[in-house]
């Protein structure tokens, strides 16, 4: 009897969950609606469903700066994204309040410089389930700045490049060969020369990317370190041992 108890209490809490987590993606796609109205156009404001990691893009204003669409990969974001280096360690957690990643510069596919910020979502349960992001094209304000410092005889901060490109969505399994072939490459060695920590260390590099959360992740990963999954996953216990504090 209190086991059938429990499982209904159970379904109830999984229920209310869900309902809450659809209420609040609804009520932040009408705030990016607003946003696309709101902010220049060197603004990119980007709504992801962490829980569909294949297709987390959801929402979107201005997605011409990272050059994304709707319905890209958690993948196809800038490079050097610390806000989902912080939301995929977050993704196991349980936390009771939402996060904010304020402040970090992160760079387009295009070259581009952006100035970026993020916001992540849990739910009643502490779980992360959502990630609001911010990102800026720094170019004109840099253009800007220069010019300025120019006039007043000022130093001058180097201004970013930018590089225009239309969207072409980029299928998943192409970006995951991208991050694995960069987190390899990184070592200036072969594979046949590497050590656990450099295997490690490469893993760690693919987690950072996000690689870890897309289906079949693990498994190209363990293909290209010629190591099996199981040695993957201990790899992944191995950097969260280290990465908490003694």
């Amino acid at each position: 009897m209190e086991s059938k108890t429990f499982q209904k209490i159970e379904l109830a809490r999984s229920q209310f969950c869900a309902a809450e987590r659809q209420l609040v993606l609804s009520t932040l796609k009408t705030v990016v609606e607003l946003l696309e109205h709101v902010l220049s156009n060197n603004v990119e404001v980007v709504l992801h469903d962490m829980t569909l990691p294949e297709s987390s893009v959801i929402a979107l204003a201005n997605g011409h700066v990272t050059g994304r669409a709707l319905g890209d990969s958690i993948l196809a974001g800038p490079k050097g994204d610390v806000g989902f280096t912080e939301a995929f360690k977050k993704l196991n957690e349980h936390g009771d309040h939402n996060s904010v990643i304020a402040s970090y510069h992160t760079v387009a596919k295009s070259g581009l410089a952006l100035h970026s910020s993020t916001a992540i979502f849990r739910d009643s349960d502490g779980i992360p389930y959502a990630a609001l992001c911010f990102n800026s094209d720094m170019t004109i304000p840099q253009a800007a700045y220069s010019w300025l410092s120019k006039m007043l005889n000022k130093d001058i901060t180097p201004i970013s490049k930018t590089a225009s490109a239309q969207h072409q969505p980029a299928q998943v399994d192409t970006l995951m060969e991208d991050i694995i072939d960069s987190a390899i490459n990184a070592h200036a060695k072969p594979l046949a020369q590497f050590s656990k920590e450099d295997k490690i260390a490469a893993v760690a590099t693919m987690q950072s990317n996000g690689i870890f959360v897309v289906r079949g992740g693990v498994n190209r990963a363990a293909k290209a370190l010629g190591v099996t999954r199981f040695t993957i996953y201990n790899y992944l216990d191995e950097l969260k041992k280290r990465s908490q504090p003694n």
